[in-house]
């Protein structure tokens, strides 16, 4: 794991650019650093020592012909069996790392090897003779990648905070970017939160040559529902062999590797079958909010150790503007921050941890994918109908029960649904925006939903999360909050072998009998007790809502909403409406804030002199202090 950044071209002052661009994300990789320079090209690398930990694993790597060059960050867990098919076909290593394998893999296979790669990965390959930059990202997105096209080159890094050091960019918010947060309540667009940089969208890669930019797709998580489904014992056995595969692929390491445990089952399972010796648990000094006594519990029971925090409401709130400055973008998701704790924890310990990210969106686990369900008898109604009574729930004051249903059971899943999340409405966005761009939400899903057509509604559901809410908001937390405590996470579940075999699953091998992933419970059932297999995640919950309704909080919040940088963006008065409703628990806005609040803490960063927390200097520090203790 590590972070990579560099710029094509020629330009003063190459080599303290460069060096700018890499303390700044110092945190990615404090374990050693590399840069190469040469006519149209330089290319920067923070390392975090986790395979092949001498000097043979250094980046950049460069074959032995001196014609390509590769930075990398992430991890291809099927090295060692790239590496033996290559040596047949003649090529030689002088190291025992996965980088070296993308040198000669791409020089054998070039665009094709990236179907090979069991992994996650960021990386950069330049070609010395034909001057060729070729970058991709992983399939799932797991690791992330950045570039701008700056007085007609290209620069690349791994956060956006490394492409800010390169000169020439003017920094400027990309407002659409704002208008779609609000109801994604992430960052949703290939262009970011600052105009003009982007992202590498996952399973793309990308070339640029004489100054011709050019991004291809290579992989689409397309679910494909077998016609002739395994056998039910059949195929829950085939899913805990294929998981318990991955997971063993995910142990490849050179360092110690434990696990984080949450409540839920996709965290337990992993616990189960993982074979380290650590798990690592955070938690709130509120019962609904702590899954500290559950995750001791398990632990306990398979003879391992846990190491559990409980997060002080001070604490959380004192680094909330720290979060957003490695977030790079704002992010309203508050359990963010709780795995920014449970990282730190972790990171005082060991160098890799496994997490439970992408079972839900494979596996069919999201309570909201029971909706389609809840709604059939009545969306057998006629269409005129359901719109008529959906116009006159409108009309009602507050939300008394089942008015929601009727509203949104008038709408076509397409219109309803656009995440996981979705905050904001246009009405609001009108009403609280000083700014508006013309496209709905609905628009940026509307591509997607049109390439699933053929399918149930619920996995339409499942094909929109995994291209928005797994990439936009649980990968970009756990990639950045573990990355700033030099922390590698790792995710099992979202590997290319589980996903070929979860792809095939029907609809009712996922959603059955009252329950969200039928057919995983059953195979986390061999392991943990009926009750475990079957507890409904929290997902290291935040008692924001909760929060906002005490005085200190709330004022605090208040500040900020009528700041003139609030002005420039909101109608203040409307932010201040939402805050006392939610106070005087008139209606739930926590979400509505939470989101409003994380964009003005994460603009101050980014935007406003002298108030970003981190600065190159206190990386430089810690990386100092990193290597006296070591």
């Amino acid at each position: 794991m590590c972070g990579i950044c560099g710029f094509t071209g020629s330009i003063n002052n190459e080599q303290s650019i460069l060096e700018a661009m890499m303390n700044r994300i110092i945190h990615r990789g404090p374990d050693g650093a590399g840069r190469y320079f040469d006519a149209g090209i330089a290319m920067g690398h923070r390392r975090l020592s986790i395979i092949d930990l001498s000097d043979a694993g250094k980046q950049p790597m460069i074959n032995a012909d001196g014609t390509l060059v590769c930075t990398f960050n992430g991890e291809i867990y099927n090295y060692k069996e790239l590496k033996a098919q290559l040596i047949e076909k003649g090529y030689h290593f002088s190291s025992d790392c996965d980088t070296e394998v993308l040198l000669h893999g791409y020089t054998e296979w070039k665009e094709k090897m990236l179907d090979k790669l069991r992994g996650m990965f960021a990386f950069a390959l330049w070609n010395t003779q034909t001057h060729e930059l070729f970058m991709a990202r992983d399939m799932f997105g797991i690791k992330p990648l950045y570039y701008a096209q700056i007085n007609g080159q290209l620069v690349y890094a791994s956060e956006i905070k490394s492409i800010l050091e390169y000169p020439g960019y003017t920094r400027e918010v990309n407002l659409e970017a704002l208008e779609q947060y609000l109801s994604f309540e992430y960052s949703v667009l290939p262009e970011t939160f600052f105009k003009g940089i982007f992202k590498l969208m996952p399973g793309h890669y990308l070339t640029w040559n004489a100054g011709k930019l050019s991004i291809t797709r290579y992989f689409d998580p397309m679910l494909t529902p077998s016609k002739q489904p395994l056998a039910h014992d059949e195929l829950v056995q085939r899913i805990d062999d294929t998981l318990q595969n991955s997971i063993r692929y995910h142990m490849v390491s050179d360092v110690e590797v434990a696990s984080l445990l949450s409540s839920g089952v996709d965290s337990s399972y992993v616990a189960t079958q993982f074979k380290g010796k650590r798990t690592y648990t955070v938690g709130f000094d509120y019962e609904r909010y702590n899954e500290i006594p559950y995750a001791q519990k398990l632990a306990h029971t398979l003879g391992i150790q846990n190491t559990s925090k409980v997060i002080s409401t001070d604490e959380y709130w004192s680094e909330l503007s720290r979060i957003q400055y490695y977030m790079d973008e704002p992010l309203a998701d508050a359990s963010a921050s709780a795995l920014y704790f449970v990282d730190r924890e972790a990171a005082r310990d060991v160098k890799v941890i496994l997490s439970g990210e992408g079972s839900d969106e494979l596996f069919g686990g999201y309570n909201i994918y029971h909706e389609p369900f809840s709604l059939a008898r009545y969306q057998a109604l006629p269409q005129a109908l359901r719109t008529c009574l959906a116009a006159l729930a409108k009309r009602i004051p507050g939300h008394p029960k089942g008015k929601n249903f009727v509203i949104r059971g008038a709408l076509p899943v397409e219109e309803r649904f656009i995440g996981n999340a979705n905050v904001f409405s246009d009405q609001q966005k009108t009403r609280v925006l000083k700014y508006r761009t013309k496209r709905r939400a609905q628009q940026l899903t509307k591509p997607f939903y049109d390439k699933v057509k053929h399918l149930a509604d619920t996995e339409k559901m499942q094909y929109i999360d995994l291209n928005f809410w797994l990439v936009g908001d649980i990968l970009l937390k756990a990639d950045k909050m573990s990355m700033a405590h030099s922390l590698e996470s790792r995710v099992p579940f979202l590997d290319r072998e589980v996903f070929e075999l979860a792809r095939t699953l029907s609809l009712n091998e996922k959603i059955a009998n009252g329950t969200t992933k039928a057919c995983f419970r059953e195979v986390a059932h061999r392991y943990l007790s009926a009750f475990q297999a079957q507890k409904k995640k929290l997902g290291f919950p935040v008692p924001i809502r909760v929060w906002l309704r005490e005085d200190a909080y709330y004022n605090r919040i208040k500040r900020e909403f009528q700041s003139d940088i609030a002005a420039q963006f909101f109608n203040t008065d409307e932010l201040v409406r939402l805050l006392d409703d939610h106070k005087a628990e008139k209606f739930d806005y926590a979400r509505h804030i939470w989101v409003v609040y994380m964009f003005l803490l994460w603009y101050k960063q980014y935007f406003v002199p002298g108030e970003c927390c981190v600065s190159i200097e206190d990386e430089l520090k810690r990386e100092r202090g990193r290597a006296q203790s070591a």
